[in-house]
């Protein structure tokens, strides 16, 4: 199971309330700094998310924890007429339908204001879901996991997109030492929450990841879970499906 990490350990306040804070002050600086401390390279990953539903030919896909929309917008290109971008985070989601209203694609992508873990749709109503970096800011994983199944549509499919540790060396002492060190560093000079980039290194090394995750989306009643590292084992694309 993974830690009930929060930003602030803030007493008064659990981690949703915390999580959601965060984005919302980081949220100007957050695209920028998302380039900056992946070196570009979770760009890839996001399109091999969109190329996984791609093939599913999706009718709506749910975008949760989309933040400022960066995976919601290239799904775009793929079939849906609809796709639906939900944020707990006010700020992260302004910046969003900004970009979106830039892109001429306010018909196409809606932004929502929910919770992950009370998802403000019907049972069985979502083609495809995907979520990227955005699981291990859930509250209670299980809960939010449970109500994505119940919102997919038998047969639909669960893409997500999280941080894993890799195992081998060189790369798993120089991802400690990148996340550890650099990664806080970089956030500290360039955001304007010293907080934030400190919490999302020490959540993404306490996470379940690989077969970890993979046991808990079955846990819930997922089925077919697999998950494929990407380079060198920094993150996971995971996919799941629903009977």
């Amino acid at each position: 199971m993974s830690k009930n990490i929060t930003p602030y350990k803030d007493s008064t306040l659990g981690k949703k309330e915390q999580v959601t804070q965060m984005f919302d002050t980081i949220s100007s600086d957050y695209d920028g700094l998302n380039r900056v401390i992946s070196l570009g390279i979770d760009v890839k990953w996001r399109k091999k998310v969109v190329a996984l539903v791609a093939a599913k030919k999706p009718e709506n896909i749910l975008d949760i924890a989309t933040g400022t929309g960066d995976l919601a917008i290239l799904m775009s290109t793929t079939s849906a007429s609809k796709i639906v971008g939900l944020d707990l985070s006010s700020g992260m989601l302004d910046v969003g339908k900004d970009k979106i209203q830039k892109k001429n694609l306010s018909q196409k992508i809606e932004m929502v204001l929910g919770d992950s873990e009370s998802i403000p749709f019907p049972d069985n109503h979502f083609d495809a879901i995907t979520v990227s970096f955005g699981i291990r800011n859930f509250e209670t994983l299980e809960k939010g996991l449970a109500e994505i199944h119940r919102v997919l549509k038998p047969s639909g499919i669960l893409v997500i997109l999280e941080t894993s540790v890799p195992t081998k060396f060189p790369f798993k002492q120089g991802y400690a030492f990148y996340t550890k060190l650099i990664l806080p560093l970089i956030g500290k000079i360039f955001s304007k929450d010293d907080n934030a980039y400190g919490y999302l290194s020490e959540s993404a090394a306490n996470f379940p990841y690989g077969e970890a995750l993979n046991n808990i989306l079955r846990k819930v009643s997922f089925i077919e879970c697999k998950a494929m590292p990407q380079t060198f084992g920094v993150a996971t694309i995971y996919t799941a499906t629903k009977n």
